[in-house]
């Protein structure tokens, strides 16, 4: 199974012991495939903004059945593929710089 997660420092392997019993625990660990979002990346934003697109345009209405919802999805699936819309960013690398500079290395 793959899990992407951000970097939350609670988000690691050990918050399954604290949650399972140790047997438990270790099993669902050696299933897991874990992805992290980048540190300082837009990625997650990027996953959050697809799945709020596919909750209004898809699944904003009661689907009867799992056929149904399947087709549903495929077919929004390769609209969004094939029409292979970009994020607009409102906020720009030359915003980032001048804004964020306490971040980056002075030298």
């Amino acid at each position: 199974m793959v899990l992407v997660m951000d970097n939350l420092n609670t988000h690691t392997i050990s918050s399954l012991y604290e949650a399972f019993e140790p047997g438990e625990a270790f099993a669902l660990a050696q299933r897991l495939e874990i992805h992290h979002t980048p540190k300082h990346g837009s990625w997650l934003n990027i996953a959050e903004i697809e799945l709020s697109a596919l909750s209004r345009q898809c699944l904003d209405r009661r689907i009867s059945d799992l056929d149904t919802l399947n087709t549903e999805l495929a077919a929004w699936q390769h609209t969004t593929n094939t029409n292979q819309r970009g994020v607009d960013w409102q906020f720009t690398t030359d915003d980032a710089r001048t804004r964020l500079r306490h971040l980056y290395p002075k030298g």
